[in-house]
């Protein structure tokens, strides 16, 4: 279970009105490729950065994956309260305010909770200098190739050697975390070479005869298969068009999060994995109809598909609404335009960059 701390109603508008004045604040002093709890930024600006320090021929091949150990719950208040450029009075009694559990009071003396408004700023601002602490040490090093990319509190960090890594940029990192009341979880950390490939936010990274492939991770297709099985086996009554709503949303979802990665031949062998479940859902709804009638009432022809899972909704003139199984294949896939690491949405020198991403982004949309 992943504790979540809900602040009242108050707090929650006290600590919003807050974070507007503190993001301006956190987003010029953040490191250029952090990725995660930031406006105009997301998961695949990160992934493709990643791609742009590991792709060309003569790029790092050792990869430092990090995780932080219960980074929320164990932030540093002192440190907190000694960087933050907030109101001290106030974050203090925002941090120190302890949780009710089970009708019984919990002394809070480190870590922000989870749940709260500013609790995202204030751990990017808490781990915000890690890449230029690296830079500095490294960068007039000859060719060292060491660079740094995070979302939240999961990073990677490159170099030319696994004793680079080890011996010199490790140390720098649990350095930076032990000022901050924070450490490495060492079950989550480990050194990888490219060409065994290694997981990062859902997607695996790893090179072939010197060429990168990113691919959805098999440990999220096996969590999102997992989540389609559930969502049939908890809704054998239900009808056809209502189990559509409820998968197209979470299949759209999946698809469009891995539509910038090497994806393709995978949606196939989803989207029949997909087939097979919905398949059992419907013989076991109608044990003693044969395969064809099963197949007529539940999978019909749609466009120039066929075998299209497919059911009907309630409309409001009265006639049945027809409504069909979306498939992760037509997703189309599109490489994903990283963002500038320098661009600042509240600097107004950057509107008409953000504005021409957002256009460029809508209008992909329209048009799949």
């Amino acid at each position: 279970m992943r504790p979540l701390g809900i602040p009242t109603m108050k707090d929650r508008a006290m600590q919003a009105l807050y974070r507007l004045a503190l993001d301006p604040i956190a987003e010029t002093t953040a490191d250029p490729n952090s990725y995660g709890f930031r406006s105009q930024r997301s998961t695949a600006d990160a992934i493709e950065q990643c791609f742009n320090i590991l792709a060309p021929q003569r790029s790092a091949t050792w990869i430092l994956e990090g995780d932080i150990k219960s980074c929320f719950d164990h932030i540093s208040h002192e440190w907190l309260l000694a960087n933050i450029p907030t109101d001290k009075a106030i974050l203090q009694k925002w941090l120190k305010a302890g949780f009710i559990e089970k009708s019984l009071f919990y002394a809070t003396e480190e870590g922000t909770p989870q749940g709260g408004i500013i609790s995202p700023v204030l751990a990017n601002m808490t781990l915000d200098g890690m890449e230029r602490n690296l830079k500095t040490r490294f960068c007039k090093r000859p060719s060292p190739k060491v660079n740094f990319v995070r979302y939240a509190d999961d990073f990677i960090i490159t170099a030319k050697s696994k004793e680079l890594l080890e011996n010199e940029v490790l140390p720098v990192v649990v350095t930076f975390l032990k000022e901050r009341g924070l450490e490495l979880s060492n079950e989550k950390t480990k050194i990888t070479h490219i060409e065994e490939g290694f997981d990062f936010l859902g997607q695996t990274l790893r090179k072939f005869k010197g060429k990168l492939l990113i691919q959805p991770a098999k440990k999220n297709l096996h969590t999102f298969l997992t989540k389609v099985r559930e969502i049939a086996k908890d809704n054998k009554q239900a009808t056809a068009g209502s189990m559509i709503m409820l998968l197209n949303p979470i299949i759209r979802g999946w698809a469009n999060y891995h539509k910038h990665v090497v994806s393709k031949k995978i949606y196939g062998s989803v989207d029949y994995a997909i087939f097979k479940i919905l398949w059992q859902w419907a013989k076991r709804r109608h044990p003693n109809k044969g395969k064809r009638w099963v197949k007529d009432k539940y999978f019909h022809h749609h466009g120039n598909r066929k075998w299209v899972f497919s059911g009907t909704l309630p409309s409001t003139n009265g006639k049945p609404q027809l409504i069909h199984l979306v498939r992760t294949a037509d997703t189309p896939i599109r490489r994903h335009i990283k963002v500038v690491g320098i661009a600042n949405p509240y600097d107004f020198q950057w509107n008409n960059y953000f504005t021409q991403r957002q256009r460029k982004s809508l209008q992909q949309n329209a048009s799949s």
